[in-house]
């Protein structure tokens, strides 16, 4: 983005960070109207991140030479990313933003152990700690299984959806942090073309047709994948490089803020009092995960090592 500087001070990178973070939140307004608009979820990702990626086709095949020593790990950030964006859109179309938002922030779960098992990362007493307190988060979200009532056992496909787009955005991270020599451009587009080679597939099996689509539909979903969605990512890459990883991982927590506190305020749902303790622990574990991160020296120091693909 020729907009803004090259080089920006931490204010200008943390304003840049904080909107990014903002519009990520807010996400799940346009995904529920097009729920409203009669569009299943697979569809949509297949409309808006697709798109994205078949132009960005071209820009892969010019950075080759770049990442062709890794093309495996460039394999895997296409599938891996593709279905976290693919599971999470569908998680957030059909199920309630504030549930499906806590199951996916138990990303710090999945960072801590992908971190410890596949890149012999150093891990804190207190990110271990973020692991559990995430863990026993994750069970009083889910309404405390064992100790509440028969319904507090009714884990949805739903639910399924949205803990596999952490584990995969997580998965995701530890996979850019391991491919080193391919470009962020390429990192951040390779999803995008996953999500729509997965969001193509999904379409197949489930039998979807292409429901009539009037125009102003149709420049919705391209407002939304080529603006909404391009600028989100964007100006998240552009923070995420600009600042250190800790405080770029307690600006983030904002999209977790934003997202649930406007489904609450302006989406009509609700939460039990178990449901806000789990979350609070669950934000808590993100929170340190932000703040204590991997002893060991990250692999590269000219590339930021997330990826954001809800």
């Amino acid at each position: 983005m020729k907009l803004l500087p090259a080089h920006p001070s931490d204010r200008v990178a943390t304003a840049v960070l904080l909107f990014s973070a903002t519009v990520w939140g807010l996400t799940w307004m346009p995904l529920k109207w097009f729920v409203a608009q009669g569009l299943p979820g697979p569809l949509v990702s297949l409309l808006t991140y697709g798109s994205v990626g078949l132009l960005a086709v071209g820009l892969l095949w010019r950075d080759r030479a770049a990442w062709r020593a890794q093309w495996g790990l460039v394999l895997a950030l296409t599938l891996v990313g593709g279905w976290a964006n693919t599971s999470f859109v569908n998680a957030v179309m059909l199920g309630d933003v504030a549930r499906v938002m806590f199951l996916f922030y138990l990303s710090p779960v999945w960072s801590v152990l992908g971190g410890r098992l596949f890149l012999n990362e150093r891990i804190p007493p207190a990110r271990w700690g973020a692991v559990a307190g995430a863990i026993v988060g994750l069970w009083l979200v889910l309404g405390g299984p064992g100790v509440g009532g028969a319904e507090a056992l009714a884990f949805t496909w739903v639910d399924a959806l949205s803990l596999s787009a952490g584990f995969a955005f997580a998965a995701n991270n530890v996979i850019a942090r391991a491919a080193d020599r391919v470009p962020l451009r390429t990192k951040t587009f390779a999803v995008f073309v996953g999500c729509g080679l997965l969001s193509a597939l999904a379409t197949a099996l489930t039998g979807r047709t292409l429901p009539g689509i009037g125009a102003w539909l149709w420049l919705a979903l391209l407002a939304y994948g080529f603006g909404w969605m391009l600028l989100a990512t964007v100006t998240w890459q552009y923070g995420v490089t600009h600042l250190e990883s800790s405080r770029a991982g307690v600006i983030l927590l904002a999209e977790l803020l934003v997202s649930v506190g406007t489904a609450i305020a302006l989406g009509g749902e609700s939460l039990s009092p178990m449901g806000w303790a789990g979350g609070a622990l669950i934000t808590c574990a993100a929170l340190a995960e932000a703040l204590f991160p991997p002893a060991e020296k990250p692999l590269t120091e000219t590339a930021p090592t997330a990826v954001h693909t809800p």
